[in-house]
């Protein structure tokens, strides 16, 4: 004789299972199982799917969390207009995330309040979507971050988290001087992401002048360059600060 599993029982299998949401919806989709008349494969599917979709919803929320974005944006919210200059095709077709599968880097260049924070948040904010690992940060918190790590020999492993992302964005590089020290240690980052993660960096100083940002470190500067442009889409965005909008419209 077939023994009947309790539903108490059952209830206790499926939290040990940690199979919540089938727990929760079990009962309401045989319901409607038996008012639609569904086959055995049918309510199995149902169950399965809403188990699916919870698990990925997690895990697009964890993603989102682990990547520290200061705000969430997207490409819907940008604004086209603002920008004097703007590849919008290029930027578009940046959010197919083909330069993260080809483990290539993205460079947004020009002047302040002209979006690029905005840009690199939602392309991050996408990747999370679509399930890649996002650290997002700003060049001198990464710097101050791996500078304090040494100090206290931790280095290694604090790099490790730069280094294992699908996608790390840098933001304003270049808006503060780096020190010696600090272009040794994001030197490091980028040369070990090189090829083997994208890398998306923001900034507002043309890579001609990029040698000024390393302690006027030329060789350095050019080594760095040398990785970072090899795989690399540059985005150049001109016009006037955003943020700026109502002063000069006063």
């Amino acid at each position: 004789m077939t023994r009947i599993t309790p539903v108490a029982e059952l209830d206790e299998q499926l939290s040990y299972l940690k199979l919540h949401s089938i727990r929760e919806n079990y009962e309401i989709l045989a319901k409607q199982a038996a008012q639609k008349q569904w086959t055995h494969v049918q309510y199995l599917s149902e169950l399965i799917q809403v188990q699916t979709h919870q698990r990925r919803d997690r895990a697009i929320e964890r993603r989102i969390y682990q990547a520290r974005f200061p705000q969430i944006k997207t490409l819907e919210q940008f604004k086209w207009s603002w920008p004097k200059k703007i590849n919008q095709q290029q930027v578009q077709n940046l959010f197919r995330l083909k330069f993260i599968e080809d483990k290539s880097n993205v460079v947004l260049l020009g002047g302040v309040g002209l979006g690029k924070t905005h840009l690199a948040t939602a392309l991050g904010y996408e990747a999370c979507l679509k399930g890649y690992s996002v650290l997002f940060s700003t060049a001198v918190n990464t710097i101050n971050t791996l500078i304090t790590a040494q100090s206290t020999g931790r280095l290694k492993q604090e790099l490790t988290k730069y280094l294992k992302p699908d996608m790390i964005v840098l933001d304003e590089l270049g808006y503060l001087p780096i020190d010696k020290t600090g272009a040794d240690l994001l030197f490091q980052v980028i040369s070990h992401r090189y090829e083997h993660g994208s890398l998306i960096i923001t900034t507002n100083r043309a890579f001609k002048d990029w040698p000024e940002i390393f302690n006027n470190d030329t060789t350095l500067t050019s080594a760095l360059l040398d990785r970072l442009l090899h795989h690399t889409e540059t985005v150049v965005i001109e016009g006037r600060s955003y943020r700026m909008k109502e002063i000069i419209e006063t």
